[in-house]
């Protein structure tokens, strides 16, 4: 089998991908609806209303994470994500009903979108680590790159498929669809070999286990960097959901339609990005600061673009960018830190990924409504941009980074630790 998709050939992964990835495509028929509910029916193109909206889905990572990753770690992960689905599949169930029968309001998508996120803060973190439980351990970064894939896959298919159902039936059968998708996880773990999975270690209960994921990676530097630079990507950068959604109907003037076909456009580059990523078998420091940079660089073209066909085209690279940035920085969490406390150091990761969203998205909706929609995107790129000349100037200073050149191969970017070409830290004692 390709290097791509080795890990296909593990069955129980093979299911999983398979179900995941139709409950992906609905998931971004979901966003998608959902934002165009409140863009254009319960609001007339606020954008800070969907900043709330966008704010309080994300808030749960935040509030959240320690008690999340310590359920990750103390209960079967398959059984969490049998719950969390399913609820996830009535949660969206109650918005689609409630806009068919046209009785929907904007406190309601209030409430539903935080419901929503709590369900989904104990949900990522068990998700996020279940993909260890399913391959072998040389396997782990590809089933990561496959799952992004999964995920961008289905935003590739889903927010066209979103603007095709809402131009045609409305925002509500829309909202359906991704109600029944995740029927299709729910499924797929109930056709899993419990005998082929690999269970971590279970922690130990008690108050303080909660905060132990706090206290690894307070010695661990090289996840703090990692943590660094993904919490500015998350809070400042990877708010599509409204720049999109402003950049599609205030600057642009379209609709639904070509709306989606903006999430279908971006994602792929996001989904060749995963597909990159599937084949490299380390998670490597320079790949991500790499791809940081180009995600400078292509959203800076994208908040200038001076029509709807270039803004689309400049979106692919941005997805090709952001993906190999967010999946190698997950990667590489993941596979620097122990089984067993791997369910809570994901749910900081989330929670500094996805928890940022909170206060980012409110930002980034009034940026949206004072400065122009696309100032929305350019906040981004000055966030971003300075954060990575900042981790720069450090890693050069206090890690010996150095960037050689050589005339037979490609730029690299490279670590003199006398181990490997990437930045490497001394795990603490509690870690090796």
């Amino acid at each position: 089998m390709s290097p791509t998709f080795t890990s296909l050939s593990v069955r129980n992964y093979r299911v999983y991908f398979g179900g995941s990835l139709v409950s992906n495509i609905g998931t971004w028929m979901g966003r998608v609806a959902q934002d165009w509910l409140v863009l254009t029916i319960l609001t007339n193109h606020s954008s800070r209303d969907l900043g709330y909206v966008t704010g309080l889905q994300f808030l749960p990572f935040l509030l959240l994470a320690p008690w999340t990753g310590a359920i990750a770690d103390r209960f079967p992960k398959r059984d969490i994500l049998m719950v969390t689905q399913t609820l996830l599949a009535v949660d969206s169930l109650a918005l689609g009903l409630l806009t068919v029968t046209g009785s929907v309001q904007l406190w309601h998508v209030y409430v539903l979108a935080f419901l929503m996120g709590v369900i989904t803060a104990v949900d990522n973190p068990a998700r996020q680590a279940f993909v260890s439980e399913m391959v072998p351990s040389d396997k782990i970064p590809n089933a990561v790159a496959l799952n992004s894939a999964s995920f961008n896959g289905g935003r590739l298919v889903g927010p066209g498929l979103a603007g095709l159902t809402i131009a045609w039936w409305g925002t509500g059968p829309a909202l359906l669809l991704n109600a029944v998708s995740f029927l299709f996880v729910v499924a797929a773990l109930l056709l899993l070999h419990p005998a082929e999975l690999n269970p971590a270690p279970r922690a130990r209960s008690g108050r303080g286990s909660a905060v132990e994921g706090l206290r690894y990676v307070r010695g661990r530097r090289d996840i703090q960097l990692v943590l660094l630079l993904v919490f500015v990507l998350g809070t400042f950068g990877m708010n599509f959901q409204i720049t999109n959604a402003l950049m599609a109907t205030v600057v642009f003037d379209k609709g639904p339609g070509e709306y989606g076909l903006l999430g279908s456009i971006m994602a792929i580059g996001s989904l060749g990005g995963a597909l990159l990523a599937a084949r490299r078998r380390v998670p490597r420091l320079r790949v991500l600061l790499v791809a940081l940079a180009g995600f400078t660089v292509s959203t800076a073209l994208a908040s200038a673009s001076p029509s709807y066909p270039v803004f689309s085209l400049a979106l692919v690279p941005v997805g090709l960018s952001a993906l190999t940035a967010m999946t190698t920085a997950n990667a590489m969490v993941q596979t620097r830190v122990e089984p067993v406390m791997r369910g809570r150091v994901m749910a900081l990761y989330m929670a500094i990924f996805m928890g940022g969203t909170p206060v980012g998205a409110p930002i980034i909706g009034w940026i949206g409504q004072v400065w122009g929609a696309r100032w929305s995107i350019a906040i981004g790129t000055v966030a971003v941009g300075l954060t990575l000349a900042v981790v720069s100037g450090w890693l050069v200073r206090e890690e010996n980074v150095r960037v050689s050149y050589e005339r037979t191969r490609r730029p690299r970017l490279q670590v003199r630790t006398g181990r490997s070409d990437d930045v490497t830290y001394p795990a603490p004692e509690a870690a090796r």
